[in-house]
């Protein structure tokens, strides 16, 4: 089992828990966050399809998941899981602790985790947010795509960001 990792006196990851998942599901009914987030699940309110879709990232050894906390409180996940040949890297964070610097925090830590160079990330060409924990993260855009969004019901473009391998050796990561 992984150690919890220390990352500032209140932000801190650790391992997946089975009752972390009622807070992330109740974290994914929020509209806006769907809005953002845009390549989310067809229908989030689906407890039986989420509960499906973590049963198997949770048994897939390739996928790295860690629950955020914040003074104790669970605020969000992040995660690390292999597409195509490529590790690619993820996070939510509960719409109530958005702008404080958690998701900067949480990816920061994950990424010293993760031995691979480079990673990379995906994110809705329109989500500023996002795309500044990425930057924050030393993530470049590297090209586009774009793909149906189910929160948006629409094409949504992207950004596709890498994580270049001397990037982290700058930061020592």
């Amino acid at each position: 089992m992984t150690p919890e990792v220390r990352l500032t006196p209140e932000v801190r990851l650790r391992p997946v828990r089975d009752d972390d998942l009622s807070v992330f599901f109740a974290h994914e009914q929020d509209p806006q966050a769907n809005w953002m987030a845009a390549f989310g699940p067809p229908d989030p309110s689906d407890r039986a399809a989420f509960d499906a879709h973590w049963a198997r990232i949770r048994a897939d050894g390739r996928i790295v998941n860690r629950a955020v906390t914040v003074d104790g409180a669970l605020v969000g996940r992040v995660a690390a899981f292999p597409v195509g040949e490529r590790t690619e890297v993820s996070y939510w964070i509960d719409p109530a602790r958005w702008g404080r610097g958690h998701a900067t925090a949480a990816l920061t830590a994950l990424l010293r985790e993760l031995p691979q160079r480079p990673v990379y990330a995906r994110a809705a060409k329109d989500n500023a947010a996002s795309l500044a924990v990425l930057r924050k993260c030393g993530f470049v855009v590297i090209g586009e795509d774009s793909g149906y969004a189910p929160a948006r019901g629409a094409e949504v473009e992207e950004y596709v960001l890498e994580l270049p391998a001397e990037a982290a050796d700058q930061d020592g990561h």
